[in-house]
């Protein structure tokens, strides 16, 4: 009996091994920063496919979640200590007015953390560093690109001054060219580097001895490149945003050696704003998007360990229908205003009240009143940021989540 309790006695006096600190990085622009805002949640279970979703991120009184083993370190728009916001992961890490604080917005990080806190049995930290209105191209450009150099269009276009646009002074535009390309790449390597130096200053309870490990990067920007005609022409095609892809692959490459990790995941969020489309011969909108989306993934067709993740299945069909409505309307109240030849106020004739008359009319032939209320349920921002949308950047964050699990399988 005696044995026994010795035996006992020493069988609890070893530790149990600590696990590592698992380490993801989130990086890109607005959309990375998240403007989907918290009220728009309970839309999310109105759909029995995403309502699993919903029990995920709200507790019983349906407040927002706060992780257990999930800590966030996110950097956003002004960079400096007020601008970095730490904590455990909950709702409230994404686009704020305070950037010190917590907002009313989530990006695709809370449902990505806790997806991850799911799978793995230990501490885990995102680093998220974000900031809206930023281009690969320029401001997040990778040293092994190379230095910005003008496109096909702006070497014939700038010399000569034709074209909207056109800087008035084309040296003093290149050196500031010079001067901002690559400044938030700097900025995102500097705030991770900084973060990496010392985990413990984010995570209580860091162990040393278990160390960390970095287990996965996710991109997810685009906007300023797709809405870039003067650095990415036309007149090129189908290859036309082949520079895309060709920086695309320098940041993964640079990322990766920065921080010597050469087999670190990386996953491309493939830019799905306006949702499921398919090539068109008429709509040069369309066939962008279409062009753009097929340049942001084709980096995963040759470099390893790299998935490109579509999100664009993921918008809410019935509200992008209601936006397509709205932006109608829009429309037509601009060129109500500037007297275009094509419309109804085409000689001008018409005054303030008729012009609302029409309008109201046009609203009420398009936009139902339930199409309003599930407007206000499910959409809080505009197209570009995915309507505001938490069914959607809840379903991103997870697909992230997955598809970086099974890179590391």
């Amino acid at each position: 009996m005696l044995l026994a309790v010795v035996l006992i006695t020493i069988s609890i006096s070893f530790d149990v091994p600590a696990k590592p600190l698992r380490i993801y990085i989130l990086a890109g622009q607005s959309n990375m920063e998240g403007h989907a805002n918290i009220r728009t949640f309970e839309y999310i279970g109105e759909d029995p496919e995403t309502k699993p979703l919903l029990d995920l991120m709200t507790d019983d009184d349906g407040k927002p979640v706060t992780a257990d083993r999930v800590w966030v370190s996110n950097a956003t728009e002004y960079f400096e200590d007020q601008g970095v916001l730490s904590g455990m992961l909950t709702a409230g890490f994404g686009a704020r007015q305070n950037p010190s604080e917590l907002g009313d917005n989530i990006g695709p990080e809370y449902t990505f953390g806790l997806k991850m806190q799911q799978a793995y049995n230990g501490p885990i930290l995102i680093i998220k560093t974000a900031w809206g209105g930023k281009s690969l191209h320029t401001d997040l450009r990778p040293p092994s690109a190379g230095p910005y150099t003008l496109s096909v269009l702006q070497k014939r276009m700038y010399p000569t001054g034709e074209g909207h646009g056109v800087p008035e002074d084309l040296e003093q535009w290149m050196d500031d060219k010079i001067k901002a390309t690559g400044v938030y790449y700097r900025k995102m390597i500097e705030h991770i580097n900084k973060v990496l130096a010392d985990p413990g200053k984010i995570v209580p309870g860091y162990r040393k001895d278990a160390g960390y490990e970095i287990a996965g990067f996710v991109w997810f920007q685009g906007w300023n490149d797709l809405a870039a005609p003067h650095v990415y022409p036309h007149e090129l095609g189908a290859e036309r945003y082949n520079m895309y892809s060709q920086v695309l692959t320098h940041f993964i490459e640079d990322v990766r050696k920065e921080l010597k990790e050469p087999e670190m995941p990386f996953i491309i969020g493939v830019m799905g704003v306006g949702g499921p489309i398919g090539p068109t011969i008429d709509n040069d909108q369309e066939n962008t998007q279409v062009l753009f989306r097929e340049a942001m993934a084709k980096p995963a067709k040759h470099i390893n360990r790299v998935t490109a993740v579509p999100t664009a299945p993921y918008g809410d069909q019935a509200l992008g229908q209601i936006e397509m409505h709205r932006e109608k309307i829009r429309q037509a109240a601009y060129l109500l205003r500037v007297k275009d030849k094509n419309h109804a106020n085409a000689d001008g004739s018409m005054d303030e009240a008729e012009q609302r008359a029409y309008l109201a009319k046009m609203q009420a032939e398009l936009i139902k009143p339930e199409d309003d209320a599930r407007w206000e349920r499910g959409a809080s921002n505009a197209g570009y940021h995915y309507l505001g949308c938490a069914k959607t950047i809840a379903q991103i964050g997870v697909a992230f989540a997955e598809s970086l699990l099974n890179i590391e399988d």
